[in-house]
């Protein structure tokens, strides 16, 4: 890992819901181009880390983040970050598919609009193009003016990642994004998954250590808040360098 294709550090990263630390000096540098797997037992503080890294826990109320995490080097807690532009750079996609109540076509439109585009022509384009990059197009393409709730799952959760991808994200968070899945969608969004990286930085939490041996290029394994190991996939899964992380991995406790 070189400094040129490193998108991502904490520095010294601690994370409070009111006194208590659920994050507790995280240190990682997150290369761009690859996929980076956060695994690890249940409230042991990885999705928390996720959403530091887009200040969505912002939204939570008495909470508070200590340290730095840098974005092509700028740390996004200076006071002076705009945090909208921040969530358009680095998207987020949830643990259950979450569409909004309107069409497939409007799910898809709902970002770029906000962000100013009101060009039909435009619009159109973007919609196809992002559709076309999450694998839904051909399932879709016919049912654009109806809603996205009457959808599959895992195409919902497709449609998901195409409304993420439609504000040209730099980055892209995944929380469990095929826990609410059957094994077919969960394949899908895994292929997806890796196509993707070609033109994003990807962090996604996983419970599922083989789906995060499957894809992921690094992984990190985090333990009662904090970054107990990390390095890359196949050295972490086959040589681990700590006993807690050969513990977990071998199914010792989880």
């Amino acid at each position: 890992m070189t400094e040129e294709n490193i998108r991502i550090v904490a520095k010294d990263l601690d994370f409070y819901y009111s006194s208590v630390r659920a994050l507790k000096s995280v240190n990682i540098s997150i290369q761009e181009h690859k996929i980076t797997a956060l695994i690890g037992p249940s409230g042991c503080g990885k999705s928390t880390f996720l959403r530091c890294l887009n200040r969505m826990n912002d939204e939570i109320p008495d909470t508070h983040a200590k340290g730095e995490v840098l974005l092509d080097g700028s740390n996004i807690y200076d006071r002076d970050v705009d945090v909208v532009n921040l969530r358009r750079r680095v998207g987020m996609v949830f643990q259950r598919p979450n569409p909004f109540p309107l069409t497939v076509y409007e799910n898809v439109a709902y970002g770029p609009r906000i962000h100013g585009v009101k060009d039909k022509n435009q619009l159109d384009e973007i919609i196809q193009t992002s559709l076309k990059r999450a694998f839904l197009w051909d399932e879709v393409k016919d049912k654009l003016k109806q809603s996205g709730l009457m959808l599959s799952g895992g195409q919902q959760q497709r449609l998901c990642i195409a409304r993420v991808l439609a504000v040209q994200p730099e980055v892209i968070l995944m929380d469990e994004p095929c826990s609410a899945l059957d094994p077919i969608a969960t394949f899908r969004i895994e292929e997806l998954i890796q196509e993707l990286k070609d033109d994003y930085t990807i962090v996604i939490v996983t419970h599922n250590m083989q789906q995060a041996g499957r894809i992921s290029d690094y992984t990190g394994f985090f333990m009662i808040g904090e970054l107990m190991e990390f390095g890359p996939t196949e050295r972490l899964f086959t040589c681990p360098q700590r006993s807690q992380t050969e513990d977990y991995i071998r199914g010792r406790f989880g």
